[in-house]
């Protein structure tokens, strides 16, 4: 059996690491999983995360919606991890950030960023001038002169495709990353998604409810439904045409009669859907934005009684929240679907190269009124 590549040696005597990332809020809902894992493991480690925003821009019109991130609502009210580098969305602050974390003398530097990782093996040496670096390696041509000097600062190197299957979870993916790098087991129960919500938030969604006139503690109430039909690739996204025709074609079910409909709307497109749905009436639709905090999110997810969505971060939340899911999907990354089967139904694409749209409201229907 292949040796772990950061020696037991040097996580003996380490008292914080620094993990590199790119993480969107899918990543995290995973690899949260591993990194309690590691608090676990080694309980002496403090866990210190870098969120590398690969959005960075100069353009300051940018900068809110960057700064806003919800992932860091997330990471904030995590037990085991002890400091978040998360203004990284600017190039000032970026150099910023670095000069800060080189402060840290961190003794141990893992990158497990996995789009353009010289470029992250550089800022790992770079962070840490004289711990111990471990990144990722992917393989490259004779004549890529600067990656073959990028990972000659790496003490230990990680091909991330390396010992990958066909179907393998993106999950177990990540479990083997982090046997491979600390010699961490990961049984397929400990891969499920969680999340802790805040009183606050559950109290929140609740309120939200009421206000909205949906009686859904009442043993009359209609089923309470969660669509999602947003995501940041045009690819993966659902036209709301559609959702609207979902609603009409399930209100005439008698399974779903009286049910009320929750929409959910990224904050940058919710203008454009108020209008959109001003112009369709349906009084049972209402559009929701977790635009205060990412917790009402999945606080207002786990009041529903069954979601829908396209394959973004939803449908994983989905299952941390243990409420059944319809996933939408291309057929291009199946190790992205969501990982409770038995609580979760995917409809795939017919083509490789379809996009989420082609999934028609029939195949949704069909599932839902069984």
């Amino acid at each position: 059996m292949t040796a772990q590549l950061v020696p037991d040696g040097i996580l003996k005597k380490t008292d914080k690491i620094l993990f590199i990332a790119h993480l969107a809020l899918g990543d995290f809902t995973y690899l949260q999983n591993c990194f309690q894992a590691f608090a676990k493991a080694f309980p002496h480690i403090k866990i210190h995360i870098w969120v590398d925003e690969v959005r960075r821009t100069s353009k300051t019109e940018a900068w809110p919606f960057l700064k806003k991130y919800a992932l860091y609502d997330w990471l904030a009210e995590c037990p085991f991890v002890e400091r978040i580098y998360q203004q990284t969305y600017s190039p000032a602050l970026f150099e910023q950030s670095i000069a800060e974390a080189q402060q840290q003398d961190y003794p141990l530097v893992v990158s497990l960023s996995t789009l353009r990782p010289p470029m992250y093996a550089t800022l790992a040496r770079q962070i840490s001038p004289r711990g111990f670096v471990a990144g990722m390696k992917k393989p490259f041509g004779m004549l890529a002169v600067h990656k073959r000097l990028a990972y000659r600062k790496l003490d230990a190197a990680l091909d991330p495709d390396h010992g990958v299957r066909s179907g393998m979870h993106i999950s177990e993916v990540y479990a083997g990353w982090f046997q491979q790098l600390f010699g961490m087991p990961a049984a397929g129960a400990e891969r499920y998604p969680f999340v802790q919500i805040p009183a606050q938030w559950q109290s929140y969604a609740q309120n939200q409810l009421r206000e909205w006139g949906f009686k859904y503690q009442e043993q009359a109430a209609g089923k309470l439904l969660f669509i999602n039909p947003y995501a940041k690739n045009n690819k993966r996204c659902w036209p709301l045409e559609r959702v609207v025709e979902l609603v009409a074609a399930l209100n005439q079910l008698d399974a779903w009669r009286g049910a009320h409909f929750i929409v959910n709307v990224v904050p940058e497109e919710m203008a454009h859907a108020q209008q959109f749905f001003a112009q369709h009436a349906a009084q049972q639709v209402r559009l929701f934005s977790a635009q205060e905090n990412f917790f009402q999110l999945p606080a207002m997810l786990s009041e529903c009684d069954l979601i829908v969505s396209v394959e973004t971060a939803v449908m994983h939340l989905a299952n941390a929240v243990h409420v059944p899911v319809v996933a939408l999907m291309r057929q291009k990354n199946p190790e992205w679907a969501p990982i409770d089967q038995e609580h979760s139904v995917v409809i795939t694409t017919a083509n490789r190269r379809d996009w989420v749209k082609a999934i028609t409201v029939a195949q949704v229907v069909d599932i839902l009124g069984r």
